[in-house]
């Protein structure tokens, strides 16, 4: 773990939990994809560099969620590195309480507010194309969180963040986090037809062909939706439908999980009824989901 990984002589991932990219912009300056995911990380990835007597001029974050953007403050603290972010992303890597708040729909409760939710604030700039190196290309992978992005380096690597999960992942954890069910699986769709030396997500093994990958992301979210609207057979609340959604998938609910996966869900109802399979109406001052 914390092993530095060549994928050609300029670009390199870090063998992390959260996979973070490495791009060489000369002979001993380097730029990091995703800050590592705690502070404690962030120290690993320095002792990587210094080891190569390696400075670091900047960080493009992928997304703002905290197992990216965890070590920003501690690698800008040592390294007076520039942190950037996309758009929203931005915002949230500054002010990261936005998270967890995003994730309650309210002030987050002190259950929510841990650093594997909510990241040290970080002195993030917006990400925009001319603060690229040269030959570097933003990839807009939407969908998992607001404006997630991706990077295509000079040598044909392409780092696509939390686009997609490993196998391993969907199996064991059934959903996987999504903010905007449409956005994702069109990003999905795309990324089938992407052509590159090699993919490096953050949360599946890297591979020179990534279309079978993304084609059982797709599958798997797919599946997910319509087990949502078999579980709305007959009128159900938003809480009891979280609850037959555990059951059927076995897991087990805890404060996190009802966090990730309730706005997950929520956003697949929204989904839904936007593509006409579930409808929504108000009851009893209550709000009940139900399959069309």
């Amino acid at each position: 773990m914390y092993e530095l990984m060549p994928i050609t002589d300029r670009s390199f991932y870090i063998q992390s939990p959260s996979r973070a990219g490495l791009f060489k912009l000369g002979e001993s300056e380097v730029c990091l994809i995703d800050g590592g995911s705690h502070s404690d990380a962030a120290k690993k990835i320095l002792r990587i560099l210094e080891s190569r007597h390696w400075s670091l001029r900047c960080v493009f974050n992928t997304h703002s969620h905290a197992d990216h953007i965890g070590g920003n403050k501690l690698l800008h603290d040592r390294t007076g590195c520039r942190i950037y972010a996309p758009g929203i992303e931005c915002a949230v890597t500054r002010h990261p309480v936005l998270e967890p708040a995003f994730l309650c729909g309210a002030f987050p409760p002190p259950e929510l507010r841990h650093k594997f939710l909510m990241a040290e604030p970080s002195p993030a700039e917006y990400l925009t194309p001319e603060l690229l190196p040269d030959g570097m290309e933003i990839i807009p992978l939407p969908g998992h969180t607001f404006e997630m992005t991706g990077f295509r380096t000079p040598d044909d690597v392409v780092y696509l963040a939390d686009a997609l999960s490993s196998r391993e992942i969907l199996d064991k954890y059934k959903i996987g986090f999504i903010y905007d069910v449409g956005a994702y699986l069109d990003t999905l769709e795309r990324i089938k037809t992407m052509r590159a030396r090699m993919f490096v997500p953050a949360h599946a093994d890297p591979a020179a062909e990534i279309a079978p990958l993304a084609e059982y992301n797709i599958a798997r979210t797919l599946e997910v939706a319509d087990r949502i609207c078999e579980l709305c057979r007959e009128p159900v609340t938003g809480e009891e439908l979280l609850k037959k959604l555990f059951d059927t998938c076995g897991l087990t609910l805890n404060f996190d999980q009802y966090a990730l996966v309730g706005s997950t869900l929520r956003s697949y109802l929204a989904w839904l009824k936007g593509q006409s399979r579930v409808q929504a109406e108000f009851t009893d001052n209550r709000l009940w989901w139900r399959a069309c």
